[in-house]
């Protein structure tokens, strides 16, 4: 007698507790993540309201994640795989409330991960390879407590007991495909004051890079990193080579104008970062203030290496895509900001009166026949 073949249990689906679910990039990884992964969410005040996560409420300012001893104790035993995401990026923060949320924070989920015996991703930023100028440190404080923070944070990874990994994204921007993106704030809303030609000196050099990088192509990177079993090293998920310059974001953006059939604003005037903590920064207050620190924060020469591409690190961006993901963010903030750029489109010139004396007597002559 023959037997039937035995059946297979299919492989158990890992757990991953992620941080910042409600965040740009989080709303990303879900997508990314949901499809082969249980996720627990982790959040302190948004709820996600994704049917796809199981919601945990907390806190990364307190010990232990601010749960119960016994709901702590059953999410480590759950938990196989956490990816800290969440963070503090508003710079206009106090220094002291940047460190404690992406220091302290991030020690507090690193406790959990030991006690799951957990890997650990954790998404840090290109930018904190770099340090900022003594000055800029002074004129900065919210910028320089952040990328302080961030490296702190690497550090702590790479002390823990468990196998960690650190993601380095650059500016992350829209996805590539539908610019559709959680908030519009920072770095695009500063693109649409350059689309509504309100920033007339910018500073920075033209031909500085800015290396953006789609939304969607981190989140698929970092999946693929946790879908291959990599557990340890250092990965920048960056433009690279192909980052757009200063030059070059500028023009797309005033093309981008004219595209919506605004008056295309007038190419802002560069002048060299040193010139900009003279003469600019002390005139610039509040969102212009803000926004001038992103410039000279953002800028970044030479080119960053980039980790997209190579093995179990999502595709590979290119200058083209990264224009088109661009566009596609400035249509998407567009959307969201419909009546002040109806407000701000230029009058579709009507016929003139001699043309329209001349339509009235042709449509005279032709209701006489």
């Amino acid at each position: 007698m023959t037997l039937p073949p035995a059946r297979t249990r299919p492989a158990p689906r890992p757990t991953l507790l992620l941080t910042g679910g409600a965040g740009v990039l989080g709303r990303a990884l879900v997508d990314e993540l949901a499809a082969d992964h249980d996720l627990v969410c982790l959040r302190r005040r948004n709820p996600i309201g994704d049917p796809r996560v199981r919601e945990i409420a907390g806190d990364l300012l307190a010990p232990g994640l601010g749960l119960a001893p016994a709901e702590r104790e059953e999410l480590a035993a759950r938990v196989d795989i956490v990816l800290h995401c969440a963070a503090e990026t508003d710079w206009r923060k106090s220094p002291g409330e940047i460190r404690r949320t992406n220091v302290s924070g991030t020690r507090h989920v690193l406790d959990l991960a030991e006690r799951a015996g957990a890997p650990f991703h954790y998404v840090s930023t290109a930018y904190a390879a770099g340090e900022l100028h003594p000055r800029d440190r002074e004129r900065f404080p919210g910028a320089a407590a952040y990328l302080e923070s961030k490296r702190a944070a690497e550090q702590a990874v790479r002390e823990a007991a468990v196998p960690g990994v650190v993601l380095r994204p650059s500016v992350v921007m829209g996805d590539s495909r539908t610019g559709r993106t959680a908030g519009n704030g920072g770095f695009t809303a500063l693109l649409g004051s350059l689309v509504l030609g309100r920033l007339p000196v910018l500073p920075g050099a033209a031909d500085t890079r800015i290396d953006l990088v789609p939304q969607d192509y981190v989140a698929r990177a970092a999946a693929d990193l946790i879908r291959g079993a990599v557990t340890e090293g250092e990965y920048w998920l960056t433009a690279g080579p192909q980052a757009p310059t200063v030059r070059e974001a500028v023009e797309l953006c005033l093309d981008f104008a004219a595209d919506q059939g605004l008056v295309r604003p007038p190419s802002p005037r560069l002048i060299p970062a040193e010139a900009a903590h003279r003469l600019l920064l002390p005139l610039t207050r509040g969102r212009s203030h803000h926004r001038t620190e992103l410039l000279l924060a953002f800028q970044h020469e030479p080119a960053f290496t980039t980790s997209l591409g190579g093995p179990h690190c999502g595709p590979a961006l290119t200058r083209d895509g990264i224009r088109a993901a661009l566009v596609r963010t400035l249509l998407t903030w567009a959307e969201s900001r419909s009546r002040l750029l109806d407000a701000r489109r230029a009058p579709v010139p009507g016929p003139s009166c001699a043309a329209l004396s001349a339509q009235d007597g042709r449509t005279a002559r032709l209701g006489g026949r």
